[in-house]
């Protein structure tokens, strides 16, 4: 065995096998000759993949693992770790796409021979499709093409004319716009401006860009081998792009804190602002996904798409991305942005922007006359007015630029000059308040700035301002975007094609720039909309009140009769759903894929709320589960005794995240009676574990009692009687503060008198 072989963890091997941590324990006790540990720590020991998979395979529990399952572990448990990994797969899936039957020669023989071939095999794809890339990944490597030398401007780049279409399936969207972030109290920190400054400011002569790929050299690619045969064989069955954006899905999803993400229907709201552009910029480009929401599709080309991030595998990443999503021209590179700009040059039609917030470490000591700062020199506490001004200098006269910026930036003290100038000389042509939930950090309601390059035109007189606050979700599902699109796009192109909108209360309306140069030059759209009557009026206000006072006289009516003693408690004879499910008395499920359908899905906030389904789950290669009238969802976190019995309301719903469904057959199992014995604060108390931070319910352990269908049916009666009053309850509970809440603003805008 390799010493560098790739690892696994017990959670690994347990996702391999289709079985619970515990399982995996029980085989290391039982089994001598189960692989020993290879690293790791004593209380979270890994072990080698390959001994691991022999193991399984030769103890018959590794037959029905998904292909993508072990192809996942292969790439999470590299020894050079995921991200490389990844790397790596996507150069041979970028080779099976362009070049399908050089990939069969070269991956024919033996794991030596692979790796020795696959170098050059890749330069016949890079050399084309990139320009100038590296041999290898140590400092000083060779540049591939002839030795050209490279340039503090050389970049990845991509002719559209070698672009070779395969797999032309539209590959799901990973939702995902993702630069890596430090956890800190000062806020997500960018790659980018991750590097101390230098001691002696060079402006001249900064640190230079790169290219994005190199080529991985045979030492690289021999522990791969495993990996990269896998990965083909998973192309053969999804498609390469497909493939490429399930494994990159996984790792952002199996990485939360590494990156700051993008919604994918963030991504594309930002590209229909911008419009339809021939050449598009994103400077802080993460994972790719601005630029896939503005790139053609497969079958097209014409576009130019270029990247920059100042983390190299990021910057990688997208460069494989893009060259397998579209025939469009792709360069990209990796270097700090602000202080080595890769495409110096460019003046593009549209710029998409989604800069790191709070970084004071962008350069504002060494950049001081930099001639990018056309409308003032950014404070240091302004790093988001800096990627503004480099959006702007990056713009063809008349082009767009969509920033996505923290809602401070529109109303700090420090940056009102820069404001201020930005409105005078009509840079500035919209600010959007998009609502809470829109992207991390979810709790703050961030803002979009649309910026056009000036003409000759000259300045225009008046700035659209939106707010979108109205269309944010009540659960953890998000905002509705259906609703934010409709709204913002439709203030947008009014406002653009007159130079003005007329008020459209509470959502939009055009300001007169002058009106906005006071003193604070505060461009926050909330402080210049007038908010809409309050809940509609005093008239709408009698209709909530009337509203509520018929639920409350239901809920009277649906209050439970006094309790009556049991005597002594029956001693049931009692089983478990686990048992029930491996009987076939009840179908366990568990939540959290999208398929391919763009169905409503159920979160556990929903379940937890008794709302309709109000979430949304990225596009997935593997199948949703679908609610039917008669499931049983539970919510397996937070320590909730909740239960919720499916009706036609929710029916045909995906299952979300962190939740699990029973199905029970009916001619063994009431519906109503699982549920209502599930939601036992005992019985759920019994089947839960803690961690430090979170309680998970282990549904499996549940218990409830053996008794005659019949008997089932009478408790299961009660039980839906207690859920229609629980439910009447909570449904006055938000008449009342519907009410209270429009009282108040009622009163306080006028729109309502004391009486």
């Amino acid at each position: 065995m390799q010493d560098n072989a790739t690892e696994v963890t017990a959670a690994g091997i347990a996702r391999l096998a289709g079985v619970g941590r515990a399982a995996v324990s029980n085989w290391r006790r039982r089994h001598a000759d189960f692989p020993k540990p290879v690293g790791g720590t004593e209380t979270s020991p890994s072990f080698a993949l390959a001994e691991v998979e022999a193991w399984l395979r030769g103890h018959g529990k590794l037959a029905e693992v998904p292909l993508r399952e072990r192809v996942w572990q292969h790439l999470a448990g590299h020894p050079a770790g995921p991200v490389t990994a990844l790397t790596q797969a996507g150069c041979v899936l970028l080779l099976i796409h362009d070049r399908p039957t050089v990939w069969l020669e070269v991956s024919a023989g033996s794991d030596e021979r692979l790796a020795a071939m696959l170098p050059g095999a890749l330069e016949q794809v890079f050399t084309p499709r990139f320009g100038t890339v590296r041999r290898g990944t140590a400092t000083g490597a060779a540049p591939v093409n002839g030795g050209r030398p490279e340039t503090t401007a050389d970049a990845v780049h991509t002719p559209a004319a070698h672009a070779t279409p395969a797999h032309a399936t539209p590959a799901h969207a990973t939702s995902a716009h993702a630069t890596p972030t430090p956890a800190t109290p000062a806020g997500p920190i960018h790659p980018t401006a991750a590097h101390p400054a230098p001691s002696v400011p060079a402006p001249s002569a900064p640190t230079p860009s790169a290219p994005a790929l190199s080529v991985p050299v045979g030492p690289e690619l021999l522990p791969s081998a495993p990996l990269l045969r896998g990965v083909a064989e998973l192309a053969a069955e999804l498609g390469a792009r497909q493939t490429f954006e399930f494994l990159l899905g996984r790792h952002l999803d199996a990485n939360p804190r590494q990156y700051t993400l993008t919604p994918a229907a963030l991504a594309e709201l930002m590209a229909r602002l911008a419009g339809p552009a021939r050449t598009v910029l994103d400077p802080a480009c993460g994972a790719g996904a601005l630029l896939c929401a503005a790139a053609p599709g497969p079958e097209q080309s014409g576009q130019e798409l270029y990247a920059q991030d100042g983390a190299p595998e990021l910057a990688a990443l997208t460069a494989l991305r893009l060259a397998l999503h579209t025939r469009a021209a792709v360069h990209a590179a990796a270097g700090d942005t602000l202080r080595a700009d890769a495409h110096p040059h460019l003046r593009a039609d549209a710029v998409l922007c989604h800069p790191p917030f709070n970084e004071r470490n962008w350069g504002h000591d060494e950049l001081a006359y930099d001639p990018r700062w056309e409308y003032g020199f950014p404070a240091r506490t302004e790093s988001e007015l800096a990627w503004v001004q480099h959006a702007l200098a990056r713009l063809a006269d008349g082009g767009t630029a969509v920033v996505l910026m923290p809602p401070a930036a529109a109303s700090r003290r420090s940056g009102r000059r820069i404001r201020a100038d930005l409105l005078r000389r009509g840079a500035l042509r919209a600010v959007v308040a998009l609502p809470a939930g829109a992207a991390p950090p979810y709790n703050i309601p961030l803002h979009l700035w649309v910026l056009r390059r000036p003409g000759r035109a000259g300045a225009h007189p008046e700035v659209l301002l939106a707010d979108a606050g109205r269309f944010a979700g009540e659960g953890r599902g998000g905002p509705d975007w259906q609703g934010v699109r409709e709204a913002v796009l439709g203030a947008w192109r009014a406002y653009d094609r007159a130079g003005r909108l007329d008020e459209r209360p509470g959502l939009a309306r055009s300001v007169p720039v002058i009106e906005l140069l006071d003193d604070d030059v505060d461009l926050a759209p909330a402080r210049h909309l007038p908010p809409p009557a309050a809940a509609g009026g005093a008239e709408q206000l009698a209709g909530v009140r009337e509203r509520l006072g018929e639920t409350l006289r239901l809920t009277a009516e649906l209050t439970p009769p006094p309790a009556e003693a049991a005597g002594s408690a029956p001693r049931w004879p009692l089983t478990t759903v686990g048992e029930l499910a491996r009987g076939g008395a009840l179908l366990l499920r568990t939540g959290g894929n999208g398929g391919h359908a763009r169905v409503p899905v159920l979160t556990d906030h929903d379940v937890l709320a008794g709302t309709g389904p109000s979430g949304t789950l990225p596009e997935s290669d593997e199948e949703a589960v679908l609610t039917e009238p008669g499931d049983v969802v539970l919510p397996v976190l937070g320590g909730g005794a909740v239960a919720r019995v499916i009706d036609e309301a929710a029916s045909g719903a995906a299952l979300g995240r962190n939740l699990v469904l029973l199905r029970p057959d009916p001619a063994a199992l009431d519906a109503w009676f699982l549920a209502g014995f599930l939601r036992g604060t005992a019985n759920n108390r019994q089947a839960s574990s803690y961690a430090s931070t979170a309680t998970r319910l282990d549904v499996r352990r549940l218990h409830l009692p053996r008794l005659p269908l019949a008997e089932q049916r009478r408790y299961g009666a009660r039980f839906r009687a207690l859920d229609e009053f629980e439910r009447a309850l909570k449904h006055a509970g938000r008449l009342g503060e519907q009410l209270v809440r429009g009282m108040y603003d009622g009163l306080t805008d006028g729109s309502v008198t004391p009486g």
